[in-house]
C-alpha cells in the first residue's frame, strides 16, 4: 500500500501512505502512517497515523469512510 493516495470521500487528497501499523497480536493493520499531508487538512501538514476502521475501501487509492472536522490543529 506505500505510496496509494488517501482521499476523503468528496475527493479531497489527505496525504499518501507512507507505512501500515501492524498489530501483532491479530496480525492485522490497525493505522496506516500518511506523509505528504494536505495543509488544508492537517496544520502544518504533519504527519498522521489514520485508525484502520476509518478506511471505506483501498484499490488504486485509500478512500477514507470518516475523517476529523478539519483542519487538524498541529497543537491542539
Amino acid at each position: 500500500m506505500r505510496g496509494l493516495g488517501v482521499y476523503l470521500a468528496d475527493g479531497r487528497k489527505v496525504g499518501i501512505v507512507h507505512d501500515t501499523v501492524i498489530d501483532e497480536e491479530g496480525w492485522q493493520c490497525s493505522h496506516l502512517f500518511v506523509k505528504d499531508t494536505s495543509p488544508e487538512l492537517v496544520e502544518g501538514g504533519i504527519h498522521l497515523a489514520i485508525p484502520w476502521k476509518w478506511v471505506r475501501g483501498i484499490n488504486d487509492v485509500v478512500i477514507l469512510r470518516w475523517f476529523p472536522p478539519t483542519p487538524i490543529p498541529k497543537n491542539p
